[in-house]
């Protein structure tokens, strides 16, 4: 027998005293030996990042000082209960175990969630936002006025979170020429709070913008906890520039958001907040520029109208020069033509005097066998003949 046909163990020198299972067989004895053992248990916790699916369905985790557990309440979404279900809150929880195969992971499969009061997270934050309260840090009199039109904006958050890809995105389409400065910082854990104080003081003394945008995207009471700290409040509050907090999503609320001076439901939102006067200012602006380009165009038309009837009756000199010269061939045309007809005129009249002088003249009617006769002795005329006496 070749080392190919041994066990892997036995080929390589060990000695191998059960079959080997595969990973299907040792998960299946797994989750037949739990959801045997814990068909119906019990399990107290405080839930912590729960998520509704569309479906009805709603996952969360339970945990307590030691450790978490993931759950899930298969249409728990569509029941009528006569509370929600919300991060921080403790619940007593009544399922079975089971395991999922494909990951290799154990939850607890819920069919009954009985509150058990508010979570320790929760009911911090509930404290700390009463005294913060009552010292009327959360007063309006106190907040500071959002510049209309910010020409820098500091933007602190992580340079990895999906919230600053946001605000850039909307600054970008909406007021590209704001300049953003970027103070760096963690969003959460431990030194969080800590690090966000620090950039807000350096923003501060460096004088960095005119507006602080506080952000980060949502998620768990857990997640956003560095937002809820005391001394971070406070830092906010005493801060010079004004501040917007951005933080989570619309439903997530953190003492943050209370103690700034204006509260933005999401960071796309805070972004839009600080760009909505410049782009109101951009369209007035743009409105302005097509009522007085219609105007130029209106007044150019009728200018270039009245320029083109003007310049119809005005006509150059050459354009006159020819037209009169053109006048004064027509006007000799018409004095020949006039003459012309004036001597034919005249010939024609003189031709039909000439005819009736002709048959007038005494010389015609001598012509004809007439005579002129005149008496010898004194020259006169004699028309009759009874003007004519013997011896004449």
């Amino acid at each position: 027998m070749s080392d190919e046909d041994l066990p892997l163990f036995q080929a390589s020198g060990l000695s191998v005293k059960s079959p080997a299972l595969s990973v299907s067989e040792i998960t299946y004895k797994i989750k037949s030996s739990l959801e045997s053992d814990f068909s119906e248990v019990w399990v107290k916790g405080e839930i912590s990042n729960l998520k509704v699916a569309s479906s009805g369905h709603v996952y969360f985790s339970l945990k307590d000082d030691g450790a978490n557990l993931s759950a899930a309440a298969f249409g728990w979404g569509r029941k009528k209960v006569s509370f929600q279900l919300k991060d921080g809150l403790e619940v007593l929880c009544r399922g079975n175990i089971s395991v999922y195969a494909p990951r290799g992971n154990y939850q607890l499969l819920v069919d009954m969630i009985e509150p058990l009061g508010a979570g320790a997270l929760q009911l911090a934050f509930d404290q700390l936002k009463q005294k913060l309260q009552l010292e009327g840090l959360f007063e309006t009199k106190r907040k500071r006025e959002i510049p209309k039109y910010p020409s820098r904006i500091v933007v602190i958050t992580s340079p990895q979170a999906a919230a600053l890809r946001d605000v850039l995105t909307v600054l970008k389409r909406r007021a590209p020429f704001v300049e953003v400065i970027l103070v760096p910082t963690l969003v959460q854990g431990q030194d969080a709070a800590e690090k966000i104080m620090q950039a807000i003081k350096v923003a501060n003394h460096y004088k960095l913008g005119e507006v602080i945008l506080l952000t980060r995207g949502g998620g768990s009471i857990e997640d956003l906890w560095s937002f809820n700290h005391e001394e971070l409040a406070r830092v906010i509050s005493s801060s010079e520039i004004p501040i917007i907090s951005a933080v989570g999503h619309e439903v997530d609320f953190t003492i943050a958001d209370f103690v700034s001076d204006l509260r933005a439901p999401t960071p796309s939102a805070g972004a839009e907040i600080l760009s909505q006067h410049w782009v109101e200012l951009r369209e007035r602006t743009r409105h302005l520029h097509e009522r007085l380009f219609m105007s130029f165009r209106r007044e150019l038309l009728l200018k270039r109208r009245t320029l083109e009837a003007l310049a119809a009756q005005l006509k150059s000199p050459r354009d006159q020069l020819r037209e009169k010269a053109q006048r004064v061939d027509e006007l000799s045309l018409s004095l020949e033509r006039c003459m012309r007809l004036t001597i034919e005129r005249r010939q024609s009249s003189l031709g039909q005097l000439t005819s009736k002088l002709h048959a007038l003249s005494p010389l015609n009617v001598l012509s004809r066998g007439y005579a002129l006769v005149q008496r010898a002795a004194d020259k006169k005329v004699l028309r009759s003949s009874k003007e004519v006496k013997k011896g004449d």
